[in-house]
Order: structure tokens, then sequence, then C-alpha cells
């Protein structure tokens, strides 16, 4: 598929994707196809073991784009089942996926950022689900990821108001794992993004998923599911070497099997 919304690139072990429509990257239909299809494409490469997700320069999305879908109605949302295959993309996606947002992330932006594993904050960045002015609501997840990440009242609040979350507030209420300064955005994203790739790529995936089940497991299934799953990584050959280079004081050398 030929990028007109997006830019893709690799770099080491990691493949980047930074969204490029325009001055605030409105999240239209053709930009999600376009993630989507490069996520799947760095997903079925064996040599990338992180994704990656920037705004541009400015922002990183400030949410949908209206005109697009000003004329449509129900049976045109619900025969389309609007954003359930995008939503199925991130889930099914088995590699991390890091958002490095800066300036608005608001919307479906909000939602794009929540949709991966973890965000890293620039201080410019402000958070928000403010589709109750238009009437609307969240489509692609935000009223429940955001729920989840930062509490009922909060969200609440946010979703009935239409606020927006500074930054630092976001770090404080958990939305966020880290805030740094815009400048230092890309970079420090790209340092937690490649820790990731040093890790045993095996274990990275079981921890994963351990995590995001966590939002659906009830405890004891969940425990469970943490408990098979360490069981497993025992069968690996990551498992040996890093016990080893650890008795041995020495990194890793991980392979992936």
């Amino acid at each position: 598929m030929a990028y007109e919304n997006i830019i893709v690139e690799t770099r080491g072990k990691v493949g980047v994707i930074s969204l490029s429509a325009g001055k605030l990257n409105p999240l239209s239909k053709q930009l999600l196809r376009e993630l989507m299809d490069a996520m799947k494409t760095f997903e079925a490469d064996d040599n990338i073991l992180c994704i990656v997700i920037f705004g541009n320069d400015e922002v990183f999305c400030a949410g949908a784009n209206i005109k697009e879908f000003a004329s449509e109605n129900f049976v045109d949302m619900f025969s389309q089942n609007r954003f359930g295959e995008e939503t199925e993309a991130f889930r099914n996606c088995r590699k991390p996926i890091i958002a490095g947002v800066n300036g608005y992330a608001l919307g479906g932006g909000c939602e794009l950022a929540m949709n991966c594993d973890m965000i890293v904050a620039a201080e410019s960045a402000q958070f928000g689900q403010p589709e109750i002015l238009l009437g609307l609501m969240p489509g692609l997840g935000g009223s429940q990821r955001l729920t989840r990440a930062i509490g009922k009242a909060k969200s609440m609040e946010m979703h009935l108001t239409g606020r927006r979350m500074s930054a630092r507030e976001a770090d404080q209420a958990g939305l966020v794992s880290k805030v740094v300064p815009d400048a230092d955005l890309k970079e420090e994203t790209m340092a937690v993004a490649n820790k990731i790739t040093e890790q045993a790529p095996l274990a990275v995936m079981a921890i994963k998923e351990a995590i995001n089940q966590s939002e659906e497991l009830p405890l004891r299934e969940g425990l469970l599911l943490e408990r098979r799953l360490f069981h497993a990584l025992f069968a690996t050959e990551d498992k040996n070497e890093g016990v080893q280079a650890f008795i041995e004081k020495r990194k890793a050398n991980f392979t992936g099997k």
C-alpha cells in the first residue's frame, strides 16, 4: 500500500510510524487503513520487536476528520462497523506499541494513543474526549480505556464536559508512563522502545498478553494465565540464556527461541 498520511521507517529493531496527514493529523478512514497496514507489516517482520507511533512536530492527533463523517448516518456507521476492525488491529498485534504524544491527543487521537500499550508524553501534550461537544461519544474505546486508566470520576468528568487533561495530570492519574520535555520526546520514546528490543521477545509477548488480559479476566483466571505463561517460558532457549547470563554476570543474548 502506498502511504499518503503516514511516514514509515525502521530504526534498528523498532518500526516507526509518524502521522503526516496535515497540521492537526485528522484521523480519517484512509489514515486508519494505512496505520493498520503498517502495523501488520511490522507485526509480520521478525526483525521488528517494537512499534512506535508519533505525530508531527506540533500535534499527535487532534481527533477525527469531522467533515468526513458529517453526512453519515446510523446505517452507514453500523453497516460498516466503524472502528471495529481498527480496534482489533491493535488488540491482535503481539508486539509492544508505544505512542509518543506531543500537543493535542483529542477524541480519536486520545483513543489512538490509548490503544497503544504505553504512552510517553511531551510536556505540551493535552488529552481529552470532547465528542460530547458534537453531540456524540467516543467510538474507538475512549469511554472504556480512559475509565480503566484514570478511574470513573475523572473519566466521567472529561467525557461529559469535554475538559482536557494536561500531560502532568495524565502522569499523576496513570494515563501515561512518563512526561518528558518536548525536545526530548522522540529520543526518550525511542530509548524505551530500544530497551524493550533488548529483552527476550517471547517473554515480551507473554507479558503483553498477560497485562492486556488483566483488564478483562477475573483475578483468579488472570493469575492462572500468568502462571501458565510463566511455566511456558521455561521451554525457551532465551530462559536458559537469561539465567546463565545472570549467573555469569554478563549481558544476555536473546534470540527469540
